[in-house]
């Protein structure tokens, strides 16, 4: 078993491994071949009718339980928070040169517009 200082990556944030979910795949597959065993066994020899809602809903239900395996591997929010604090930080800064450019502009506009009206 991992430890929990043990991460994977995941975007900015870290995740730990032992949430990663990997030995149920094995059981998802077997499920899957169970499903799909009884599924066409049941349109064959039961019904046809029964056998496509049996083999709908099985396929429905591991469908789920894929999209389900890896439900808690996401970031927190406050990871991903921090995350966009951190962009949003380095866009900023990336900006800076523009900001002081304006500013200065603007600057020299206010000075022409008080020496204009005090003419």
């Amino acid at each position: 078993m991992a430890s929990t200082e043990d991460t994977q990556g995941a975007g900015d944030a870290a995740v730990p491994a032992e949430r990663s979910g990997g030995g149920r795949v094995g059981a998802l597959l077997v499920c899957a071949a169970v499903v799909v065993a009884a599924g066409v066994l049941a349109l064959v020899f039961v019904d046809p009718i029964l056998g496509a809602f049996l083999l709908i809903m099985g396929v429905t239900l591991l469908g789920i339980g894929a999209t389900a395996r890896d439900w808690d591997r996401h970031p927190t929010y406050e990871d991903r928070e921090l995350a966009r604090a951190r962009r949003r930080k380095e866009k900023w800064e990336r900006g800076s040169a523009a900001r002081e450019r304006d500013r200065a502009r603007w600057e020299a506009h206010q000075a022409r517009q008080a020496r204009k009206s005090g003419q």
